[in-house]
């Protein structure tokens, strides 16, 4: 496999990952080369609604949101490394300058214009605020990958906009033929 196809990848956790950072998660891969992998848990909503984010930021004039009720619409745990810095996870609607293209249909931002666009409802229809991000060093995934600690399903605007955060995990797996049931904790050696 080359390395660079895994950007635009999810990964779904095997029941063979114990650790509770990333127990059941389901991981989009935003970007992935020799250096390492940085990626963003989409399955993970918290108590904090995109509003109360805006209005820490001092960003109050907020808008109602392009096809979302900015009081109920929530940030979503990415991940464990630097879990106060923000992105925009959307769809392709708009580009910013600081905007990185995951796939034709997903982009991240970590501007504050994407933030404001969205407080305007001038923003992305598609979007999830996420705080923090799931990173690995050289090696580290390819390692994990080896161990059979997570399975690799295609990323699609579907999955990740529509899909509710608890049915994100099956629906991947399914996208591969596969169910929950199929998978054991238990590692062997033929």
């Amino acid at each position: 496999m080359q390395i660079n196809k895994l950007a635009g990848q999810l990964l779904l956790a095997t029941p063979t990952l114990q650790d509770p950072n990333f127990k059941d998660s389901v991981i989009l891969i935003c970007h992935h080369d020799d250096d390492g992998c940085m990626g963003l848990i989409i399955n993970r909503p918290q108590e904090i609604s995109v509003s109360d984010v805006l209005v820490d930021l001092g960003i109050e004039d907020i808008a109602q949101l392009p096809g979302q009720n900015p009081d109920i619409q929530r940030v979503f745990e990415g991940g464990p490394v630097d879990d106060f810095r923000g992105f925009v996870l959307h769809d392709s609607w708009q580009v910013y300058d600081s905007t990185m293209e995951i796939t034709s249909e997903l982009h991240l931002t970590a501007s504050r214009d994407v933030l404001e666009d969205l407080a305007k409802g001038e923003g992305p229809e598609h979007f999830m605020l996420i705080l923090g991000y799931a990173g690995w060093q050289t090696g580290q995934l390819e390692s994990e990958l080896s161990n059979n600690d997570w399975l690799i399903a295609p990323a699609s605007q579907h999955i990740v906009f529509q899909e509710p955060p608890e049915q994100r995990w099956d629906f991947g797996a399914r996208c591969m033929g596969i169910k929950r049931s199929q998978l054991s904790d238990q590692i062997g050696h033929a």
